[in-house]
């Protein structure tokens, strides 16, 4: 079946936070998405938490590789206390918006339902500011949104997530090389193979599983028993976003010539979207069936890969 490319809505932060500071000369969220290698892999933190993306890769880990096949360089700083973030953050809004994150969602009360740090990532894009709030685009979809000034700071401290550091930005967006989106998706072909590999230096919790394992050791856990906040984080966030950076996937490696590739990703794409009714109905037998079908395709794309097909 011929691979059908999607457009809509889906939780791509850091990809559309990118977008935003590329301005007109911004690539495709596919291609910014696909530069991270963000598609290229399984991973089920501590054995428990999945995420469809590479094992040991988080948004930090794929940011600089992305920038660089994009032809696209900034300054990033971050920790120290919060006077000293906000006195960063006030100087660099002076020369135009600054890229905030990761932050914690779960503080940014302008989003119903946030109440408290639920250990979700975000990333968005801070126009302005003053003594009490902060104006920012929000991708999760809010536009000019404003938010108290100290909820914010309380999501920027990010000291609830598994990764990053406190007070994270990225300024002074400079274009250095006109590099096409093909280019692009060449480019990260390498990377592409690297984290299909499973071969990091990066820290990972305790038990962390990666790829046809994580899929499989998935299955059995959805199969006996699917909690609570585990069906909750699947049906949410990670099938959604698991589904659309595999078809993005899809679409950029059938431009750029990559055909084999393609088909496997649009077949990972369709098996990852296909558990998103069963979770939410609780037909578990059917999803773990569809996590087991899932498990052999990654060794199959890093072999595609590698032989450049």
């Amino acid at each position: 079946m011929m691979h059908f490319a999607y457009t809509g809505s889906g939780p791509y932060c850091y990809a559309n936070s990118f977008a935003m500071m590329f301005g007109a000369q911004a690539p495709s969220t596919a291609v910014i998405e696909f530069a991270t290698s963000s598609p290229f892999g399984m991973q089920l933190l501590g054995g428990t938490l999945p995420f469809f993306d590479p094992y040991g890769w988080d948004p930090e880990a794929g940011s600089e590789g992305a920038l660089a096949a994009l032809g696209w360089t900034s300054t990033l700083s971050k920790g120290g206390d919060a006077d000293d973030a906000l006195s960063r953050l006030r100087a660099a809004l002076k020369d135009g918006p600054v890229w905030i994150g990761p932050i914690e969602m779960g503080h940014l009360r302008h989003q119903p339902g946030m109440n408290g740090p639920i250990d979700a990532d975000h990333y968005v894009v801070v126009l302005d500011m003053d003594e009490d709030s902060v104006l920012m685009h929000d991708p999760q979809g809010y536009p000019y949104a404003r938010l108290p000034l100290a909820n914010f700071m309380a999501a920027w401290r990010a000291d609830t997530l598994s990764y990053g550091d406190a007070y994270t930005m990225r300024t002074d967006f400079v274009r250095i090389a006109e590099i096409s989106e093909i280019e692009t998706i060449r480019a990260s072909i390498p990377a592409a193979i690297h984290w299909l590999s499973m071969e990091t230096d990066l820290p990972v919790p305790p038990g962390t599983l990666g790829n046809a394992e994580a899929a499989e050791t998935l299955a059995a856990r959805v199969a006996t028993g699917c909690d609570k906040n585990l069906r909750a984080h699947l049906v949410h966030f990670a099938i959604r976003t698991g589904a659309r950076r595999a078809a993005d996937a899809a679409a950029c490696l059938a431009r750029a010539g990559y055909n084999e590739a393609a088909r496997i990703a649009d077949e990972q794409a369709r098996l990852i979207g296909a558990l998103q009714y069963p979770l939410v109905v609780r037909k578990d037998a059917v999803a773990a069936a569809t996590l087991r079908a899932l498990a052999p395709t990654y060794d199959r794309m890093k072999t595609a890969l590698e032989h450049g097909c």
